[in-house]
């Protein structure tokens, strides 16, 4: 192991730290706040969102739309995957921002065609990340890792705890795992981001919200990845680490 890999191993530990805590008192709060605006939005707005998640998680599971590049050789050492990540994770903050602006200055019609536009730049962001670590999301078993993930990144404390600790044994943990609870999947995403998204809605401020919003969203959802990849190739497979075999 070379001294890369030491630092990555004492990063991911702060990762886990941070992960796996129990939200702060104004992220708790902001909860309570959620659930009275989610009770006076329209029920068609819900709806579309609802059937956004539901429609992306099958195309994830059982489509072959999307796609991602070619996935980086097994001797690729993890510091240049690093790098690639960071890249990939740049470019799609950027992509979210634009998109974000675009439609938070349409007013609710357009505003809401962000909800699956950021949806499918956020799936394909974590297609990519994966073949920068060299997985193959051709296969079902890393599609399922990719929506892992995502509930990692965009669920509560309870649902963020257990996913850690599937993604941290994941070649044990995946054998058992018969079918994704959608429902649960969907909601849980929809609780973590529909009130920054709600805010895009309003005229005046959705342009900004939109940008900010998105920026943070595909930051936060990037970094989850990329380290859940680390811990994952540390974790089990010192065949992909280049730097420890000489």
């Amino acid at each position: 192991m070379n001294e890369y890999e030491l630092k990555v191993y004492e990063e991911l530990a702060a990762w886990k730290q941070k992960i796996t805590k129990r939200s702060g008192f104004v992220t708790r709060m902001s909860k309570k706040a959620q659930g009275k605006i989610n009770g006076i939005i329209p029920e068609k707005i819900h709806t579309v969102m609802t059937e956004s998640i539901k429609g992306m998680v099958k195309a994830t599971l059982f489509g072959s739309q999307l796609t991602s590049s070619k996935k980086q050789p097994l001797e690729l050492p993890l510091a240049e995957r690093d790098e690639l990540a960071r890249k990939k994770i740049s470019f799609y903050q950027k992509t979210a921002v634009i998109e974000g602006a675009g439609t938070g200055a349409g007013g609710i019609l357009v505003g809401l065609a962000d909800f699956p536009l950021l949806l499918t730049i956020k799936i394909k962001s974590l297609f990519e990340l994966a073949a920068v670590y060299g997985f193959d999301t051709k296969e079902y078993s890393e599609r399922l890792f990719i929506l892992h993930v995502f509930k990692l990144a965009f669920s509560s404390d309870e649902t963020r705890n257990e996913t850690f600790e599937i993604i941290e044994n994941w070649e044990h943990k995946r054998e058992q795992i018969e079918e994704l609870d959608w429902k649960r999947f969907q909601q849980e995403y929809r609780d973590y981001i529909d009130l920054a998204k709600m805010l895009q809605l309003v005229p005046g401020i959705g342009a900004f919200v939109g940008a900010y919003a998105n920026n943070n969203l595909l930051k936060h959802l990037g970094e989850t990845a990329m380290n859940a990849y680390r811990l994952r190739i540390l974790n089990e497979s010192p065949r992909r680490l280049n730097g420890s075999r000489g």
